[in-house]
């Protein structure tokens, strides 16, 4: 299975982004996803988790009320739409299926003025 991330880049705090990452090779819609992320110089934060019908999930303090996580089944792609950036939020992030079995390359999001 893989597991590919897009929509990351620079933005100015307070903007918005919304990462996407596309499975293939596995049965997506059987797995709960979740989001984690890695700020520089530190160890892998978990972000949010999605189950597999999309209608139960969970956000890490740091950013419950700004980021939405969310999939499409039938696109098999997973979402996570950021809004109110700060720059505390710069970091790679990575979709991965919530036991980690599969996980991304991440990609980068950089919050800066």
């Amino acid at each position: 299975g893989q597991l590919v991330e897009s929509g990351g880049g620079l933005v100015q705090p307070g903007g918005s982004l919304r990462l996407s990452c596309a499975a293939s090779g596995f049965t997506f819609n059987r797995y709960d996803m979740k989001w984690v992320r890695q700020a520089p110089g530190k160890g892998l934060e978990w972000v949010s988790t999605i189950n597999t019908g999309g209608w139960s999930t969970n956000y890490a303090d740091s950013v419950k009320g700004r980021f939405t996580i969310s999939r499409d089944n039938a696109k098999n792609t997973l979402y996570l739409q950021m809004n109110s950036l700060k720059t505390e939020d710069t970091a790679v992030y990575y979709c991965a299926t919530r036991a980690e079995t599969f996980r991304g390359q991440g990609i980068q999001v950089i919050v800066s003025s």
